[in-house]
């Protein structure tokens, strides 16, 4: 009985002490860790997710509906019309010089975001700003397919389902979160932004 209550006692007095030199040594890793990836690792990583994910999709999306030559930016193509507003494009007979001016602003509008939002966002320039306005975008985008485009059912999903495929409440609420960390990380030293900012700074 005694070895056994003197086994106990020298596995009290170990065990806190073993226990003690894990926890600084969790601590002493993750806080180097967590130091070395401070102020350039977050956004870095959400602008490199970002550019191998969606970057190529985005540019192949926005140029389809550039119009023909060098001015045709401000020209966008009929599949930029039918793609950004299917209901003003059906209501004018898919004419789209029938569709007023001030429409043909925001497609024109809405097919540069698409181009130039997700550039700025890898670039890391005006980064902050352009991942809030990428929010916008996707968030647009999104209703456009449900409303207008058919997007029903499995493909919109819901939220803490079982499914992790739907296209609006999967995908694009993570394409959502890479730009959520950067809005709230920034870009990290690795981009324009931090470049400019030295520079800014410099008396």
């Amino acid at each position: 009985m005694s070895d056994i209550a003197d086994t106990k006692d020298v596995q009290d007095a170990f065990l806190p002490a073993q226990v003690k030199a894990l926890a600084r040594l969790h601590d002493r890793i993750f806080r180097s860790l967590e130091n070395g990836l401070s102020g350039w690792f977050n956004g870095f990583a959400a602008r490199f997710a970002f550019a191998s994910l969606l970057l190529l999709y985005y540019l192949n999306s926005g140029w389809n509906k550039l119009g023909d030559g060098v001015f045709g930016f401000l020209k966008p193509s009929v599949g930029a019309y039918a793609s950004i507003l299917p209901p003003v494009f059906e209501d004018h007979g898919a004419d789209v010089d029938a569709i007023p001016f001030y429409w043909d602003f925001v497609v024109i509008l809405g097919t540069m975001a698409e181009i130039a939002l997700p550039l700025l966002i890898v670039l890391g320039l005006f980064s902050r700003i352009a991942a809030l306005g990428m929010i916008a975008f996707i968030a647009v985008q999104s209703y456009v397919d449900i409303a207008f485009h058919g997007l029903s059912g499995k493909y919109v999903g819901a939220m803490f389902d079982r499914f992790p495929d739907s296209i609006i409440f999967d995908q694009r609420m993570m394409w959502v979160f890479l730009m959520l960390m950067i809005v709230a990380n920034g870009p990290g030293r690795l981009s324009l932004d931090h470049l400019l900012a030295r520079r800014f700074r410099q008396p």
